[in-house]
């Protein structure tokens, strides 16, 4: 075990606990006579925690501490509760917790929130315990009605057996006695060779409503007299309402109401059309204040210098002074661009108010802390705040901040009726929480074909210290060194440095890996230039450093043999790999591309290779793992958001654009069988993709890119060598 490390990794960090009592100790309401009621509990409803009520008519709720986006949680989370449960799963319904930090808070953070990509990791035993001690209950209430051992019952799929006496009874006709159990104090787990439901492609639970359209997302909310309206907020980041002419606005037909605050305007309408078209009608002159000429040109000159200084230590291991002055030295550094999130489903929350109360219906990662945020505009308790939350169209740590329900509780309060508040998607585009910018400056050392010393240091701005100020200690983000400080590599001499720079003015926020999605990028990239200065093959070159990673080297194993690493290629087409150490996931990722004499990308094949540990509903794995992919390559081709005169110039899909269907090229996805304990991977299959295509092209060209989006002019006269 590595004994001089002067910093931790986001893993190691949430896996140990944070000073300052941040990270809680998960404790279950397990307790049958101390067990959180269901508030409609009838005297034969079981609701032996926060988590499983049963009925008398045998109806399985489960309770989700988390939000389902599209990732597939709700299902593999049902499936965690259902395995010890032994309930049917035929007969499961699940439905969103309610803003409770006391009894939904993530293990892992803290705070009721669904990120990180730890649903699993963080829930995986809890729930387990959960399901376990509900099962304990039902079996002893049987074993006193029948007068037998409970030791010699068992069950399946929601029904209590004797076998001696062929005695059987289902969990509806054992609810009303098991309320009245004593919850054990350690009720005994399944043997992971004994899950039935743990490890199958269980059949998402969000399917059939979302395919037939019963489904409501928080945008889909309808309430009886309710008006919609949508917002504009001055384009220049940090400006203010200097004046309004809302006379022609008043003219549209189906406008109502012209709403304007000191830092935004909205229109309220009947329908969202009149209020869309009321806003474009609206003559509003902004006060643009001190960021008016604030370009990208000024971001990307402030960062660089930051780079160029010293950084606080991260993680030292060995000798790095010693080891860089061994060998052959090279330098090189990477540059990651600001990214807007783009969610399919655009901002919106609907709101209704009292002289006392508010009701939220939204789509959010962060119930709790809506609720909070909301109570705190108002002025009244929590308590007062109901937070009803929906599945979402797309969250990607946008939906992590709770700016979107307090400005539409601010608008609604000049309203004088229900409220729906929706962003279009330029708002959304150009008053977003952005993926920061980065700038990684690496410096390595090669002796006799191998690295003796890494040196690396990562700017750029500190996520945390705002998310979740207790996390960002003695001036680390964990996140934006995470996968930086672990990395899978056994190299003598390490030095990891990181560098707050905060962009000035521009907003930025968690975007689906961050910290990990620029650091794989960075060390991958170098890693291939480093075994070509070497005369290596990038395979064989990450082996050799690999012997102490065996789940790394297996994924890397199974990647490069599927994806024909070695076989010959045509000219002008190159095979990339890449490996993530990520959210306890190791994964190695192959692109096959090519690149024509315009410098114009065609993706041919993509194969990856995942040990996650237990594998809890396989198909979800594969299924967030292509959506990854396809969500990472899109940035790494397209993905740039960029400012001039305070401006975000990018606006919608034309000009911030998605890897379109006749562009996604094939993809394999291998998962490797594994015992361990699960790892995360909603954000995992984002990571790999462009530094794997990035060494594509290197492989193809001879051009070594440092920067995303890919430049395409840069590459168009390269030739392989």
């Amino acid at each position: 075990m590595r004994t001089d490390v002067k910093g931790i990794s986001r893993r190691g960090l949430l896996t140990a606990g944070m000073a300052g009592g941040v990270l809680l100790a998960f404790r279950l309401p397990l307790g049958a006579q101390t067990a959180e009621r269901a508030p409609d509990e009838s005297p034969d409803q079981f609701a032996p925690n926060a988590f499983i009520r049963i009925d008398g008519e045998g109806r399985t709720t489960l309770v989700m501490p988390q939000v389902e986006m599209g990732q597939g949680v709700y299902t593999s989370i049902a499936m965690i509760l259902a395995e010890e449960l032994d309930a049917d799963f035929r007969r499961v319904a699940v439905e969103h917790a309610p803003p409770d930090e006391r009894l939904y808070a993530n293990p892992l953070l803290g705070v009721q929130a669904t990120g990180n990509s730890n649903s699993i990791r963080a829930f995986w035993t809890p729930l387990r315990k959960a399901g376990a001690t509900a099962r304990a209950m039902l079996v002893q209430a049987a074993a006193e009605r029948w007068q037998v051992d409970p030791a010699g019952c068992t069950t399946f799929e929601g029904v209590v057996t004797h076998a001696a006496s062929g005695r059987t009874a289902t969990y509806a006709e054992l609810a009303g006695a098991a309320r009245d159990q004593p919850a054990p104090a350690d009720a005994p787990l399944k043997d992971p060779r004994d899950f039935t439901l743990i490890g199958t492609s269980a059949k998402r639970l969000d399917t059939p409503d979302k395919v037939d359209g019963r489904v409501v997302y928080g945008i889909d909310v309808r309430l009886d007299g309710m008006k919609v309206a949508t917002l504009a907020q001055c384009p220049v980041f940090g400006g203010r309402v200097a004046a309004v002419d809302d006379s022609a606005a008043m003219q549209v037909p189906g406008v109502r109401q012209v709403v304007v605050l000191d830092d935004l305007v909205a229109v309220v309408g009947d329908h969202m059309w009149a209020a869309k078209q009321g806003l474009e009608a609206l003559d509003v002159t902004w006060d643009e204040g001190p960021h008016a000429d604030l370009s990208s040109a000024d971001i990307w000159t402030d960062l660089r210098a930051a780079s160029e200084t010293d950084g606080v230590v991260a993680r030292s291991t060995g000798d790095i002074a010693t080891g860089l002055g061994t060998g052959e030295l090279v330098e090189a550094a990477y540059e990651m661009p600001f990214l807007a999130h783009a969610a399919m489903e655009p901002l919106n929350c609907t709101v209704r108010l009292t002289p006392d109360s508010c009701e939220i219906w939204i789509g959010t990662q962060v119930a709790s802390r809506v609720q909070a945020s909301v109570a705190e505009t108002l002025g009244i308790p929590d308590g007062k705040v109901t937070v009803i939350n929906h599945y979402i169209g797309g969250g990607f740590g946008r939906r992590l901040e709770p700016d979107m329900a307090v400005a539409a509780v601010r608008i609604a309060q000049k309203v004088a009726a229900p409220l729906k508040v929706i962003w279009t998607r330029e708002e959304d585009t150009r008053h977003d929480v952005y993926r920061p910018v980065y700038r990684d400056k690496i410096a390595a050392t090669l002796s006799g074909g191998s690295i003796a010393a890494w040196k690396y240091r990562v700017a750029g701005a500190a996520v945390l210290a705002r998310w979740l100020p207790p996390a960002f200690q003695n001036g680390i983000d964990i996140d934006a060194v995470d996968s930086a400080v672990d990395m899978p590599y056994d190299i003598p001499n390490v030095h990891v440095e990181y560098v707050r720079a905060e962009p000035p003015a521009v907003p930025t926020g968690f975007w689906r890996g961050v910290g990990p999605n620029n650091n794989v990028f960075a060390i991958e990239c170098f890693i291939d230039e480093l075994a070509r200065k070497a005369g290596t093959d990038p395979v064989a070159f990450r082996r050799r450093m690999l012997e102490k990673s065996p789940r790394m080297l297996g994924v890397l194993d199974l990647a490069a043999g599927k994806a024909g690493w070695g076989d010959a290629l045509p000219p002008r087409v190159g095979r990339g790999i890449a490996l993530q150490p990520t959210f306890d996931t190791s994964i190695a990722t192959v692109v096959e591309a090519e690149v024509d004499g315009d410098g114009e990308i065609q993706l041919r094949r993509v194969t990856a290779a995942v040990d996650t540990g237990i594998a809890v509903n396989p198909d979800t794995i594969v299924a967030q793992i292509e959506g990854g992919l396809i969500f990472g390559l899109t940035a790494a081709l397209f993905g740039e958001i960029t400012i001039e005169r305070g401006r975000v110039q990018q606006s919608n899909f034309n000009d911030y654009r998605m890897l379109r269907i006749n562009e996604t090229p094939r993809i394999d996805v291998h998962l490797v069988r594994s015992g361990e304990f699960p790892g995360g991977i909603g954000e995992c299959g984002v990571i790999g993709g462009p530094p794997a295509l990035r060494n594509a092209i290197y492989a193809a060209t001879g051009v070594a890119l440092r920067r995303l989006p890919i430049d395409r002019s840069l590459i168009a006269g390269g030739t392989r060598s």
